[in-house]
């Protein structure tokens, strides 16, 4: 047999299993969940130097891999990241329970009553790499929204999402709820993706949350739906009517906090009558702050800067580096936007709220933000808990991807012996 051929069956099996589950899911009372998530939290604390000792083994095959700084940064777990975890796992079992929620109802002329209800999907794949955190995230999330879930982490964090997953199916059995509901491929082989990738009646949506390598590949290869951004080419714009110290402090935080996540801003838009009247302030606070600009037009004059390239424009970087240029107001930066963006996650930075308004108006990424940080682009930091990755197509779900997104619906129809003429 190839690799394939034993990926095939190894996926062909989990997924009969989470298929099995599934049905068990869409049936769980909302106490059964919130007990899984929140005995997976404490196990989650109670077992935290277990995971950092995993965390250890994943963290040195990253660094003898060759992993970019970027990347052991999304690998890396410490205590106050652990917390976080822990915190998200608990937040999400708090929340309203979206399965059976009535979306709309309404009463026909013909007798009958008509009902519009939250159902889960089914079984999703998530296909991810690098941030061992998706495993409890994506687990959570699946869980809370009645769905099934197979999991293949990065083979780089392996051992840790091993141990976090362990959590989740200490929780799930507490619960009285299916081992299957939860399952994490236990293999490095790139041949589980495929299988995944091919897994057409066994799995009912696939969710990558990678690079543009990974993300590409299953958009390309998949034979189910996919849940997907390619990449996250954020960019900032300054406004003519930006407070300074305001548009000082968040494009700092928006590329600097942590560049490795795909909210980081990659691109700096400052419109041309602001740069006239406050100068290159902004720009020295970048390279003040270790970062590498790289500048087009009269940006490019200013010292530190290094002379941009055309396709520093329109690149993720998920680094200490920066794009940066003037444009003539905030037409111009849509225009740029719309050309170079990912329709991802782009924020103004003005106190002129017609301008806003035309920024929120003249484009369709998936998160528009004023006088805000792009590294707010986050389930956790909506409001949802945790989230399974940012989508960014316009089909069923648009940015960040939480319990209520995950599932779809269906119709209750309720006569009193109607009969259609």
């Amino acid at each position: 047999m190839t690799d394939l051929d034993d990926a095939t069956a190894l996926i062909a099996t989990m997924g009969e299993a989470a298929r099995d589950a599934a049905v068990e899911l869409a049936q769980a009372t909302p106490q059964q969940k919130q007990t899984a998530l929140t005995t997976a939290a404490d196990a989650l604390r109670r077992r935290q130097a277990e995971i950092l000792a995993a965390n250890h083994k994943d963290m040195q095959f990253g660094r003898d891999k060759g992993l970019a700084d970027s990347m052991l940064d999304r690998l890396r777990l410490d205590d106050s990241r652990l917390r976080g975890i822990e915190d998200g796992l608990r937040a999400v079992a708090a929340q309203r329970d979206p399965v059976g929620e009535v979306v709309t109802e309404w009463d026909r002329p013909n007798g009958l009553h008509i009902q519009r209800v939250r159902t889960p999907i089914g079984v999703i794949g998530v296909i991810y790499e690098s941030r061992p955190n998706v495993t409890a995230d994506a687990g959570a999330l699946a869980l809370k929204s009645g769905n099934a879930v197979i999991l293949r982490g990065g083979s780089e964090s392996l051992h840790s999402s091993q141990a976090i997953h362990a959590c989740m199916v200490e929780g799930l059995r507490r619960a009285g709820l299916p081992e299957a509901a939860i399952q994490l491929v236990p293999t490095r082989d790139r041949a589980a993706v495929t299988a995944m990738l091919q897994a057409q009646g066994l799995i009912d949506v696939i969710i990558p949350r990678g690079g543009k390598g990974l993300v590409g590949l299953v958009q390309q290869e998949a034979r189910v739906p996919v849940f997907a951004h390619l990449e996250g080419i954020c960019h900032i714009y300054v406004d003519r009517d930006a407070d300074p110290e305001k548009a000082r402090r968040v494009v700092l935080n928006a590329k600097t906090r942590r560049t490795g996540i795909c909210g980081a801003a990659e691109c700096l838009l400052i419109d041309r009558q602001y740069y006239t009247q406050h100068g290159p302030a902004l720009v020295e606070a970048l390279l003040q702050a270790g970062v590498e600009v790289r500048a087009e037009g009269d940006l490019a004059r200013i010292p530190g800067t290094v002379l941009a390239e055309p396709d520093d424009f329109g690149r993720e970087f998920l680094d200490m580096i920066i794009a940066a240029k003037l444009v003539d107001g905030v037409d111009g930066a849509i225009a740029h936007i719309r050309r170079h963006g990912s329709q991802h996650t782009e924020s103004i930075l003005t106190e002129n709220d017609a301008t806003v308004r035309r920024f929120f108006a003249g484009l369709d990424s998936a998160i528009l933000m004023h006088n805000a940080s792009t590294q707010f682009a986050d389930g956790g930091e909506f409001g949802m808990g945790a989230e399974i990755g940012i989508a960014t197509g316009k089909l069923h779900a648009r940015g960040p991807v939480g319990a209520e997104q995950l599932t779809s619906f269906k119709y209750l129809v309720t006569g009193d012996g109607a009969v259609r003429v």
